[in-house]
């Protein structure tokens, strides 16, 4: 920071000391060098007259204003270029060596935004853009591009300044025209330079835009069709032992600027239109409809689109391809095509996820009140692709694996995430395309209301599914607040200055916490009331930005409409700006009759990572809690009341109390917090559940697995109470409770299963996972040789007992995958059912030989549906062989045999096999240079791999490992590394203080 700071500095310095206001507008300096030149004559000889002096002196005088005329020439030339080339190679490591004394005197100026504004963080906000002219051509042959982009502006405040963003792209020529002359040059440029650090592109004028005028910006460049994951990127894949490559764009969150010269941030909405060039055996496809198509005489077409409506730059797409297609037209005459590999469509691979996008659309229309804004919608299945899908305006771009389906060999599983990424995708056509986010600090908005949304939309097209009510809790609910529980974590709205910050903000905790909270929201104002405010909200900002407080208010002025006088901004600022969330414990007061006090404190984890951090340890959390409260016996349970908690600690009166009475808070898990309750509440509940468990609701009763065993972890519980607790699994006929314990035992084993007294706790849970195991049994097939399909809870509960039998050992359980493994090997058809196949994969290859693993890679290769390949790939990260595992982590990143953004996939599953946990953990700080050059702009990834590689690392040398490769790793990802960081010290915590208190309740248990 320091070295930057003197790079720029040292860019606008004038030789000598002098002041550097003579050279920001390149001219002046011999004028000022005249003044301060005094000229003095000899006079040693007396003889010479006083004539000839002057005539010598005015001589002298000449000779010197020339020679200092052609230095300032030389300087102001070398100027223009330390302002721009010097620019660039300060942000990229090159220190220009300038004279520092100058530093010292032009310091004062470089602050001054109106003098450079291209050092600030965000762009300066003296222009707007109105309209953008693209014309793009594309060589695939060699992976380049050129364009020309021409931008109407609208200048808010004068300057002579043009700032926009520009990276990686080779600027051929710039032109600014007046709102009058459109004639070239009419407008003088100075300059125009590069300021790398920022990625900005500068266009310097000799005299100002004038305020509330409007002008035009030509830029013409050319740039790589990298192979990468952003910007403009390509891909490819092989069609009848063909390599064909394709090009499409990722522009979210700030990589328009890598395909064109743009205002790219999130405020400056403008309209579109865009040309698109290229060989006539490719098709191309942006977010309009094409409105004429030229074909030229040498082979080559150029695709004209209609006009955009008003939006963000990281919207637009467009994609060059020679793809085809499936169509279908919704009753409002909006076009809905899927795009794909052709041998996909000819499957009809495409089919499911185009049908239930024409049935979403009528949805959200519905629910929102607010019509899809275009006319057509495109779905764009790519190889490759950094995320599972971008939400393009009228062009949504999905990894393939996210958007294909066949029927014959995709689980449910697979089925139920394709269909809740398209659900996410569509929403976004209304929260993020239509009304987009002022700044990044609230992406969550947008992202936390797409990601509810996946579960609302998923109940309209499967309601037996139930997805908002149960696998909300687990998928969404409990995962988030495993990371919020952090000291590392974060409020949900943050600031952001700079790109750089972006990928803080862009995280789980947006998407899920976001979603959390809205959920927590609809249930305190009721469905309809809730509708009423989105669309108010909706349609208010539509084609414009909003931010937190513009929802706030729609949802403010919707509950007065119906009486009620919340504020929605108080409430939910506690629970936007601060991070965390609050563990509610609620305790009967003994010593009065119905009376119960509740108290409210930030849950944490690691209390001792709060304690080391002082910023962190004096903040006073508080939250005002929406705690919805019932009371249960051994035969009844009490409608719910609410009680809204905003005070630290408070007591309430309720109904009739006896000592076999339990108390259950958070019904139905609504709110976003933990509850718990005194040991003797503990216990009844418990009983309850041991005896008649359907009292409490299904969703409870996942919601108190997950609590107790996370209370417990942070030592708010004994660590007997959630074992207790789950020894009424066998009597749980439902898939929710199932799940959310199987996530926490999963945790548990990963920190247990190199420790000698693992074998007491696997028995344990087989314990627990046996009756329910053989009385569900394995799926069958029919006379037919088809498999026998139950409801979907039953088959995810029989899927998840078995995970949970095969996993912690269960003999019957390994039996039988090798057994279907070897059937498939031996008759070379692959009967196996495809909800448990990534079971019996994963368990056959770490059981059997190395054989075994060499015909998963086999298959892995041959296959052509996208779903098998995805499941077969993580298999092979199941042996048992360190060989194997050491020969696919180094297959995987160098070569091409595995997709780009399956590679983390890999690395992070073996880091889960025990046998490969080390193997992973030194590959990803071997390789760690190159993981962050091809994934570190491209958001989640790192998190995400920095996640996978450590969580599991428990051990006090696995810490100190994980701190000396931080020092060492030359910073980058700062955030991930710190959570990293807090989760491999508690884990080493927990061993410390809790790991024999947990091993000595299970020696002793009956159910041992």
């Amino acid at each position: 920071m320091a070295v930057d700071n003197k790079r720029g500095k040292g860019l606008s310095f004038t030789p000598m000391g002098i002041e550097d206001a003579s050279m920001r507008n390149g001219r002046g300096l011999s004028d000022q060098w005249a003044d301060t030149v005094v000229v003095r004559p000899r006079t040693t000889e007396r003889h010479i007259t006083v004539h000839k002096r002057l005539v010598l002196g005015f001589a002298i005088s000449i000779l010197t204003l020339i020679v200092v005329t052609i230095i300032a020439v030389l300087l102001s030339v070398r100027f223009e270029g330390c302002t721009g080339d010097a620019s660039s190679r300060a942000a990229n490591g090159t220190v220009p060596k300038f004279n520092h004394s100058r530093d010292i005197l032009s310091n004062h100026r470089e602050d001054d935004p109106a003098v450079q504004p291209w050092r600030q963080l965000r762009l300066p906000g003296s222009l707007r853009p109105l309209h953008y002219d693209l014309k793009i051509t594309v060589f695939l042959d060699n992976f380049t591009f050129s364009g020309e982009v021409s931008m109407e502006l609208e200048c808010l405040n004068a300057t002579k300044f043009i700032v926009l963003h520009a990276d990686k792209l080779e600027v051929a020529k710039a032109l600014v025209y007046g709102e009058h002359n459109k004639k070239p040059g009419a407008m003088k440029v100075h300059r125009h330079f590069r300021y790398a650090a920022n990625q900005v592109f500068v266009i310097a004028l000799h005299r100002e835009l004038k305020s509330q005028r409007t002008y035009k910006v030509n830029i013409t460049f050319e740039a790589q069709i990298e192979n990468e994951l952003l910007g403009f990127f390509r891909s490819s894949y092989t069609l009848h032992g063909d390599r064909r490559y394709l090009a499409v764009t990722q522009f979210s969150p700030t990589h328009a600027r890598k395909a064109f010269p743009c205002f790219d941030e999130p405020i400056y909405k403008a309209t579109f239109k865009i040309s698109l060039k290229h060989e006539s055996t490719y098709l191309s496809l942006s977010n309009m409809p094409v409105e004429a198509s030229v074909l030229d005489e040498d082979g080559w077409v150029t695709n004209h689109f209609s006009r955009t409506p008003r939006m963000s730059t990281y919207y637009l797409a467009w994609a060059v391809c020679n793809f085809t297609f499936k169509e279908t037209i919704t009753d409002n005459g909006i076009t809905i095509r899927l795009y794909a590999r052709p041998n996909a469509i000819q499957r009809g691979s495409g089919d499911y996820a185009l049908h239930i996008t024409k049935r979403l659309l009528r949805f959200y229309e519905d629910y929102f009140k607010v019509k899809y804004s275009l006319p057509k919608l495109d779905l764009l299945a790519v190889p490759k692709h950094p995320y599972a899908a971008m939400e393009n305006w009228g062009l949504s771009v999905f990894v393939e694996q996210k958007i294909l389906l066949d029927p014959e060999v995709s689980s449910i599983s697979y089925l139920m995430e394709l269909t809740m990424v398209v659900v996410h995708e569509i929403c976004h056509q209304w929260f993020g395309d239509l009304v987009t986010p002022v700044w990044w600090e609230d992406v969550w908005l947008k992202e936390g209301f797409a990601h509810f949304f996946e579960y609302v939309g998923t109940d309209f097209l499967f309601p037996e599914w139930n997805m908002e009510k149960q696998r909300f809790l687990t998928d969404v609910l409990h995962e988030v607040m495993l990371l919020d529980g952090l000291a590392s974590s974060h409020p949900i709205s943050q600031e952001v200055y700079q790109a750089t910050d972006i990928d803080r903000v862009f995280d789980w905790i947006a998407y899920k916490k976001g979603a959390a909270l809205i959920r927590m929201l609809a249930n305190v104002m009721g469905q309809s009331v809730f509708q009423m405010g989105l669309n108010d909200f909706l349609t208010t900002h539509m084609y414009g930005n909003a931010g937190r407080d513009d929802l706030w208010n729609k949802f403010s002025e919707a509950m007065q409409k119906e009486g009620k006088d919340i504020n929605i901004k108080e409430v939910m600022d506690r629970w936007t700006l601060q991070m965390g969330y609050p563990v509610v414990t609620i305790i009967k007061n003994e010593s009065m009759d119905n009376c119960i006090t509740i108290t409210q404190e930030h849950f944490i984890y690691d209390i001792d990572a709060k304690i080391r951090n002082p910023e962190l340890h004096n903040i006073s959390f508080q939250w005002q809690i929406p705690l919805t409260l019932a009371i249960g016996n051994s035969s009844h349970i009490s409608s719910e009341s609410i009680i809204w908690v905003s005070n630290r600690s408070e007591s309430h009166k309720i109904s009739l109390m006896d000592e076999d009475t339990w108390l259950l808070g958070n019904i139905n898990q609504t709110g976003y917090f933990r509850v718990n309750y005194d040991l003797q509440n503990w216990r009844l509940l418990i009983e309850q559940l041991l005896r008649e468990p359907e009292i409490i609701s299904v969703g409870n009763r996942a919601g108190l697995i997950d609590d107790v065993f996370n209370l417990a972890r942070a030592g708010y519980l004994p660590q007997n109470i959630p074992l207790e607790i789950i020894c009424y699994l066998p009597q749980e006929k439902e898939f929710l409770p199932w799940h959310a314990a199987s996530r926490s035992l999963y945790h548990l084993d990963k920190l247990l299963d190199r420790t000698e007294e693992y074998n007491i706790f696997s028995d344990y849970v087989l314990r627990q996972v046996a009756s329910m195991y053989h009385r569900l049994g394995w799926p069958t097939n029919a006379v037919n040789g088809s498999i026998v399909q139950a409801a979907y809870q039953t088959e995810e509960l029989r899927r998840e007992v078995i995970m949970l039998a095969c996993s912690f050992g269960n003999k019957h359980c390994h039996r039988q995958a090798v057994s279907l493994i070897s059937e498939w090997i031996s008759s070379n058809k692959n009967r196996i059912p495809p909800n448990v196949r990534d079971i019996v994969y994963c368990t056959g290859v770490s059981l059997m030989d190395e054989d075994v693993w060499e015909f998963i890679w086999m298959k892995f290769h041959s296959s052509i549906a996208i779903s098998e390949k995805k499941v077969l790939l993580e298999a092979l990260t199941c042996s048992d062989n360190t060989f194997l595992l050491n020969r696919l982590l180094n297959l995987s990143l160098s070569s091409d045999l595995v997709p780009d953004q399956d590679v983390i996939d890999v690395i992070i599953h073996v880091g889960r096999n025990p046998h490969g946990r080390h193997l992973a953990w030194r590959y990803f700080r071997e390789k760690w240079s190159i993981l962050n050059a091809r994934y570190g702009e491209a958001l989640f990834m790192n998190s995400k791999l920095i996640n996978g590689v450590t969580e599991f690392l428990n051990t006090e040398a696995e810490l100190n490992e994980l701190k000396d490769f931080i020092q060492i790793s030359g910073g980058g990802a700062a955030a991930a590394f710190a959570r990293a960081v807090e989760i491999v010290e508690a884990n080493v915590r927990w061993h410390g203080l809790f790991e024999e208190q947990f091993f000595q309740w299970l020696r002793k248990s009956p159910n041992s």
